[in-house]
C-alpha cells in the first residue's frame, strides 16, 4: 500500500481540523520536517520530505527525508546505523511543515558530524561579526570511519 496525498483543501475549517492529512508541498514538491528526540525533546534536526518521503515514513515508521543537495530520497541512518524511529507525527495549522518526534538508534547521534544534533553551535556578536561558538563537541561517532565505507 502507498499513501498519496490529496492537493490542500481551500477551506480554512477543512485545513485546519480534523479529518484528511494534505500536507502543502512547496513549488520544489518539499515540506519541511522539523525533528526532535522523542525523550527529551532535543531538536535534533530540520530536513525536507517530498510526498515518497513523507508517505514512507508514515507506511514504515522509519524517518525518510529527501536530500536537496543530493537530490534524491534518503532514509536516516542506514549508513551510520542511526535509524530514527518515529513515535509520532504532528503538522502544522496550514499543513506546510511536520513535527517528527524519534526515537535514535545506534550511537543515540543525528548529525553527520557524529554529534547527536545538527544544532551543535551558538551564533554571538564578537566585534560586529557574527561569529559561532560549539556547544556540543562530544562525537558519538566518527564519521570517517562510518562514511568512508559508503
Amino acid at each position: 500500500m502507498t499513501i498519496t496525498f490529496a492537493p490542500p483543501s481551500a477551506s480554512k475549517s477543512e485545513l485546519e481540523g480534523a479529518g484528511s492529512f494534505t500536507p502543502k508541498f512547496d513549488a520544489h514538491g518539499l515540506v519541511t520536517a522539523v525533528v526532535t528526540d522523542a525523550r527529551d525533546g532535543e531538536l535534533l534536526m530540520v530536513a525536507h520530505m517530498n510526498a515518497e518521503a513523507l508517505a514512507l515514513t508514515i507506511e514504515t515508521g522509519v524517518a525518510h527525508y529527501y536530500s536537496r543537495s543530493r537530490g534524491k530520497l534518503w532514509k536516516k541512518g542506514e549508513t551510520s546505523g542511526n535509524l530514527q524511529t518515529v513515535t509520532e507525527i504532528r503538522t502544522d495549522c496550514d499543513q506546510d511543515a511536520v513535527w517528527l518526534k524519534v526515537s535514535v538508534a545506534g550511537h543515540d547521534a543525528t548529525c553527520h558530524t557524529g554529534r547527536r544534533s545538527c544544532f551543535y553551535r551558538t551564533v554571538h556578536l564578537q566585534d560586529g561579526k557574527a561569529n559561532l561558538d560549539i556547544t556540543d563537541d562530544h562525537r558519538h561517532f566518527d564519521p570517517d570511519t562510518i562514511y568512508s565505507a559508503s
